[in-house]
């Protein structure tokens, strides 16, 4: 039996604040009250939306090992033992995450990229479970608090720990990586998002590279070797501490390459070439981009001299999580349709995929393909023409149907027939009932946008209306 994640010494010096009595040990780390379990430490962040001190009562209440809140507020809670007391809450946490990367002796992954980090990071995370005790980040806690959050919560007994690191400005990523010192970091592809924020892909592609300033001597930066970036990217590791760099991708000269990808309504199949050497697996999810990524990590794998077979065999159990590509039956009378939902965010990129995985969708002669998106957020000036841009994506993956929300939207609407385009509105809440009421059998309907346009409640208006079966295969002729 592994004993705490933290002791009330180890909590005292790593954070300096001032620790009361009733402080002992704590088993994890929250900074929610809603997810808090009993014996957790509770961090009271102040959030952009609240203030976490207003919830230090219900997380004592809920049994918190101890809440970490600020100098200027803890008069606020006097009559409790269970406090600890800093100047500043985030970065009390910041420390924590510190110490315990200083006392892992596991081997770390960090992963960054435009798109597919949570994806990639999941697999990660299936893949090096099968050979060690593993550490991973939840959902997409890649920023400021994420990435101290998930530290904090590494077990000492850990082997190996994967950590996704976002950003969205130029030199956020450098504290971060810093922290997370990584064995292995890895850039899943530079594309045009964020790029509000930058003045060019260039700009994207050097924040990016800021991941090779935290790497460990003699580490291994994992690259794609397809994207136009790579050279870029690879003067970065090159330029760090690391030790190699290894390519992946179907580049003729990439270390680790697809020979070919076999996309499959619920699946994909890829024949691969690991430095030379045949290895063919399946994903249980779709997806070309998926298959690409996975590639990304049997190169993390390499660089961490696991099994690559025992790896790539375990993306069989891979499946796509709610919002990033889940995938539904619908019951509408006596048959059936397809929900795709990857309504979590949205960019260029990941939009092109996702329409790329729903014109994969095998229908019956009835059955239609149904795209229901909201704007892309973060684009700037080359908002318009990045959403124009996905009418040639409409058109090749063969999309009969767009119910569509959001101003930026009006540049794909008016490159597309009049006759492919349902409806135009303002909000997804103003999509929900024609979305709804458009669905018939056979259909295969996927969902997608920026996280501010909230497509998800078109996803829950469905599942509400259509008695939602989860763990649902695609749809077949």
């Amino acid at each position: 039996m592994s004993g705490p994640l933290w002791t009330r010494s180890e909590i005292e010096a790593a954070t300096g604040g001032r620790v009361g009595n009733g402080v002992v040990t704590a088993s994890g780390a929250s900074i929610d009250t809603r997810t808090l379990a009993p014996g957790d430490l509770y961090f009271a962040i102040n959030g952009d939306v609240h203030d976490g001190h207003d919830f230090v009562a219900g997380a004592l209440d809920k049994g918190a090992a101890g809440a970490i809140v600020s100098s200027d507020k803890a008069a606020l809670f006097n009559s409790s033992d269970r406090l600890i007391v800093v100047p500043d809450v985030l970065e009390a946490m910041r420390r924590l995450g510190i110490a315990a990367r200083a006392r892992s002796k596991a081997k770390i992954v960090a992963i960054t990229g435009s798109v597919g980090k949570t994806g990639t990071k999941e697999a990660m995370r299936i893949a090096l479970s099968r050979q060690g005790k593993t550490h991973a980040s939840v959902a997409s806690y890649n920023n400021h608090w994420g990435v101290p959050l998930t530290l904090s919560r590494m077990p000492r007994e850990a082997e190996f720990g994967i950590f996704e690191i976002g950003m969205n400005h130029a030199h956020e990523i450098l504290p971060l990586t810093a922290m997370v010192r990584p064995h292995v970091a890895v850039i899943t592809t530079i594309e045009p998002v964020h790029i509000e924020f930058f003045p060019s892909l260039w700009g994207i592609a050097d924040a990016k590279g800021e991941i090779f300033s935290g790497i460990e001597p003699g580490g291994v930066a994992v690259l794609n070797r397809d994207n136009a970036y790579f050279e870029r990217l690879r003067a970065h590791a090159l330029a760090s501490n690391a030790g190699r760099v290894i390519a992946f991708g179907e580049h003729e000269t990439a270390d680790i390459r697809a020979e070919r990808i076999i996309v499959k309504p619920d699946t994909s199949v890829v024949e691969a070439r690991i430095f030379g050497q045949p290895l063919v697996y399946r994903i249980g999810t779709a997806g070309r981009h998926i298959a690409l990524n996975s590639l990304s990590v049997l190169a993390a794998a390499h660089a961490l001299g696991i099994d690559i077979a025992l790896a790539a065999l375990a993306f069989g159990d891979l499946k796509p999580p709610v919002g990033r590509g889940e995938r539904t039956i619908l019951s509408i009378g006596d048959a059936d349709a397809l929900l795709i939902d990857e309504s979590y965010n949205a960019n260029p990129a990941s939009v092109r995929a996702a329409l790329s995985n729903l014109g994969a969708v095998e229908l019956d002669r009835k059955g239609r393909r149904i795209a229901v998106l909201g704007d892309m957020k973060e684009l700037g000036k080359e908002g318009p023409a990045l959403h124009e841009a996905l009418a040639a994506e409409i058109e090749t993956n063969q999309i009969d149907v767009l119910f569509a929300a959001g101003p930026l939207m009006e540049n794909l609407v008016a490159r597309l027939p009049k006759a492919k385009v349902a409806v135009h509105v303002d909000s997804s809440a103003e999509l929900v009932d024609a979305v709804c009421a458009a669905i018939r059998p056979g259909d295969a309907v996927m969902v997608k946008g920026s996280l501010s346009m909230k497509m998800a409640l078109v996803v829950k208006a469905l599942k509400e209306k259509y008695g939602a079966s989860h763990s649902a295969t695609a749809l077949k002729g």
